[in-house]
C-alpha cells in the first residue's frame, strides 16, 4: 500500500521532474483525498489512509518546491462512490450502478484541472464535482448509469456523509461477515403484534426526525408486506402498501427485521452484508438507524 500510493508517488514525481521543467504546461494531478483527521478514517483501514494522506502532503509540499518551476501540484478526489473494479469487487453481488458515478466525471474534472495555468492553479485539494460546476457544466446525470438515481448516489470516502453506512460495513468485517442473531423481546411476537406495538409507539417527534416512508417485504417463516410512514402527518404503520409512493422498499427476512427494530441488527450493516436489499432511495432506507435508535427502548 505505501510503495504504491505514497512511495509510488513521490519517485514518480522526483524522476518525471527534469522533464517536468522543460514543459511550458507542467502538472502533476494525485488522486488523493482532502486531508480529514476525523479517527474514523484511521481506525479501520489506517495503513489505505496514510498511503493517500501520503500522497495529499506530497501535493502540499512539492506545490511549493516546485513553484519556481512553474509545476503545478494539485490533488483531486471524487465527491461521490464511482463505480470501478474495486467497488465490484468490495460489494460482490451489488448492484454497483445504482449509487455511483461513471469513471468519465473523474476524467472530465481532470482534464479541467490539467488545462488551467500551472503558475495560477496549484496547492488544491479539487474535488470533481465543484471542479466540473465550476468550469460551467451543471447537469451531473450525465455521469449517472441510472439517470432517476440522482439522489440515492452515495458518498465516497474520507468524508463524513459516508460514516453512517460504512461503519455498520467494518463492524460486520471484523466479525467475519456474518450478522450476529442475538435473543431480544421482539422476535418472541409475530409480524403483527410487533408492528401494532411500533404503530403506537409512532410520535410526531418521530416523524419529524425521520421524514421518510418504508415498506417492507418480509421473507422467512412470516412473509408479508408492511409499511411504515414517518412522513406524512403524524405518522402510520399497517400492512400492505401506505397510500402514497414510499421512499424505499426493503427485503428482508423477519428475524433480521425483528433484529433490527430491537437494536440488534444495524441497518447499514444488514445494507452493506446484503442481508437486506433495497428498492428506492439508499440514503433515505438509512434513516432506519435514526428511527430505531428512537423506538427500540418503547417495543
Amino acid at each position: 500500500m505505501q510503495n504504491v500510493n505514497t512511495r509510488g508517488t513521490f519517485l514518480v514525481s522526483k524522476m518525471c521532474l527534469p522533464h517536468l521543467k522543460k514543459s511550458k504546461h507542467a502538472h502533476i494531478l494525485n488522486m488523493s483525498p482532502p486531508l480529514n483527521l476525523n479517527p474514523f478514517w484511521f481506525k479501520y483501514h489506517v495503513p489505505y489512509t496514510i498511503s493517500k494522506y501520503g500522497m495529499s502532503m506530497c501535493v502540499l509540499g512539492m506545490h511549493e518546491e516546485f513553484r519556481p518551476f512553474n509545476i503545478a501540484v494539485n490533488a483531486l478526489w471524487p465527491k461521490t462512490a464511482i463505480r470501478t473494479a474495486a467497488l465490484d469487487m468490495l460489494l460482490e453481488g451489488t448492484d454497483t450502478k445504482s449509487f455511483s458515478r461513471k469513471p468519465e466525471m473523474v476524467a472530465d474534472a481532470a482534464y479541467a484541472i490539467i488545462t488551467q495555468d500551472p503558475k495560477k492553479c496549484t496547492g488544491n485539494f479539487f474535488v470533481d464535482e465543484k471542479v466540473l460546476k465550476d468550469a460551467g457544466i451543471t447537469d451531473m446525470t450525465q455521469y449517472l448509469y441510472v439517470p432517476e438515481n440522482h439522489d440515492k448516489i452515495l458518498p465516497d470516502f474520507f468524508f463524513d456523509g459516508a460514516i453512517p453506512i460504512l461503519s455498520g460495513y467494518y463492524e460486520a468485517r471484523k466479525k467475519g461477515n456474518k450478522i450476529e442473531e442475538k435473543p431480544n423481546a421482539a422476535a418472541h411476537g409475530d409480524v403483527a403484534s410487533l408492528f401494532k406495538k411500533i404503530g403506537s409507539s409512532i410520535s410526531p417527534e418521530l416523524v419529524q426526525k425521520t421524514g421518510a416512508i418504508f415498506v417492507f417485504n418480509l421473507t422467512g417463516q412470516e412473509t408479508g408486506k408492511w409499511y411504515i410512514d414517518l412522513k406524512n402527518e403524524n405518522g402510520s404503520c399497517g400492512p400492505g402498501e401506505p397510500s402514497v409512493k414510499p421512499d424505499a422498499t426493503i427485503t428482508m427476512d423477519c428475524k433480521h427485521f425483528f433484529s433490527m427494530v430491537s437494536g440488534q441488527l444495524n441497518p447499514a450493516t444488514a445494507f452493506m452484508m446484503k442481508t437486506m436489499k433495497v428498492e428506492g432511495n439508499i440514503q433515505q432506507a438509512l434513516k432506519l438507524e435514526k428511527f430505531v435508535a428512537i423506538i427500540k427502548d418503547k417495543l
